[in-house]
């Protein structure tokens, strides 16, 4: 069987959890629905395609949600959090959560709805 005829490995776990250093949990708890936006030191940062730090940056310099972040990057929600919480700790990106602690069933369930219309479309 040649080369071409092999047929070709699936999309690798592997790869996103390399990026977080095997890490699953981020350094700060983030809902899928938080709003992250790069800020001016992020802006600062060069891009880079082979970094999944510059790769999140540069999404966000639209505000995006971590849900949003994750479908953007092919990864599973955990990794997209991880690398959120690192870049907030590194001050080059901020988080917005769109809910108080208060918010009603209601709001809540208004912005899932918001968040998956937005994944949807993706």
């Amino acid at each position: 069987m040649s080369d071409q005829d092999r047929p070709r490995p699936g999309p690798s776990f592997a790869r996103p959890y390399a990026w977080t250093e095997g890490r699953t949990r981020p350094a700060v708890e983030l809902a899928i629905e938080a709003l992250v936006q790069t800020t001016v030191e992020g802006r600062a940062v060069p891009p880079n395609r082979a970094s999944p730090l510059s790769s999140v940056t540069q999404l966000c310099l639209q505000p995006r949600s971590i849900a949003e972040i994750a479908a953007h990057l092919s990864v599973p929600l955990q990794v997209a959090r991880v690398l959120v919480g690192d870049l907030l700790n590194a001050r080059l990106v901020i988080v917005r959560d769109t809910l108080s602690e208060h918010a009603t069933w209601d709001e809540r369930h208004e912005l899932l709805e918001r968040v998956l219309s937005g994944l949807r479309t993706l």
